[in-house]
């Protein structure tokens, strides 16, 4: 089967109609009135951020959800995306097949289309990016930069299931429930959260909560104090103790948002967050470290921050 064939076989019926039935040199986008397009890029690299014996359809699903994560972290709404795929010629079409099938029930469950996008063959290993397209009111996309001295610092749902998941599919530790798994091959991005107005600042945790946190910090020049105690966990993270403490600091891939929140805000974010767990964890002050400290207040040292390409 040749690109064009692989391209009205698979993709063709995941099109928008901005896409234009993948007919076109190009997509046709109108924002919704009155709104402003936020855009943002992720890629997937077999063997760095799935494993090869990973499910294609859960390969699709996290590709979408990690670029949806950004979308929410920047408190827009997603209208759709484009996708590039590098696919070696020894892929078998069992595996396109999942994935597409992956691709479909996520447009199902957010509401989105694929624009478009290019397909090529790959000498190696599988690649794979998606470009998500959202809208947001004018003025209204959420900074990282925005952090002020006395911001509570908050985060959604829980941390460290991701790693701690990651650690059990390559046999590191034991994962009875199969939750922490689901939650490494399977993220729950926030979207749809209307937080303009409420928080000053906000990111999505991809890197690690104390890396992800540094971010923040820089951005608005600022230090920061988390207490490794509040930072909110799973049961099954809870149930393995303090030996995986490091781990769910700075491992990563959680992809739930973390907030810089006025004081006087607190109660408006919560209903905000409905029925979404939210927790305080600590705060941003003057300075330009990001302290980690027990309930006792004793700083701790971690090994490493979090998540790093190069």
């Amino acid at each position: 089967m040749d690109e064009f064939a692989r391209i009205a076989a698979y993709f063709t019926p995941l099109a928008a109609e901005a896409g234009r039935g993948l007919a076109d040199d190009a997509a046709v986008l109108a924002p919704p009135p009155g709104r402003e397009l936020v855009l943002t890029v992720d890629q997937m690299l077999e063997g760095v951020h799935f494993l090869p014996a990973d499910d294609p359809a859960l390969v699709a699903r996290k590709l979408l959800r990690r670029n949806l994560s950004d979308l929410a972290a920047m408190g827009a709404l997603p209208l759709g995306y484009l996708l590039t795929t590098a696919l070696p010629k020894t892929v078998p079409r069992s595996w396109l097949t999942a994935f597409v099938t992956g691709l479909a029930q996520d447009q199902s469950i957010f509401g989105i289309g694929l624009f478009g996008g290019d397909t090529s063959s790959s000498r190696t290993d599988i690649g794979l990016t998606a470009t998500l397209i959202g809208h947001v009111a004018p003025g209204q996309a959420l900074p990282r930069n925005g952090a002020r001295a006395g911001d509570r610092i908050f985060v959604t749902g829980t941390i460290g299931d991701a790693a701690l998941g990651l650690e059990a599919r390559q046999g590191r530790l034991a994962d009875p429930s199969g939750w922490l798994t689901r939650r490494s091959l399977l993220p729950d991005p926030r979207v749809g959260l209307r937080l303009a107005g409420i928080v000053s600042a906000a990111i999505d945790i991809s890197d690690g909560l104390v890396q992800d946190l540094g971010h923040l910090c820089r951005g608005s020049g600022l230090g920061a104090v988390i207490e490794a105690e509040k930072v909110p966990l799973s049961v099954e993270a809870a149930a393995l103790g303090p030996a995986y403490l490091e781990t769910r600091l700075t491992g990563g891939d959680d992809y739930e948002l973390l907030l810089a929140v006025p004081p006087q805000h607190i109660a408006a974010l919560r209903e905000a967050c409905g029925v979404l767990p939210v927790t305080e964890i600590g705060m941003f002050q003057a300075g330009s470290t990001v302290q980690v400290v027990s309930g006792s207040g004793e700083p701790l040292r971690l090994s490493d921050l979090g998540w790093r390409h190069f």
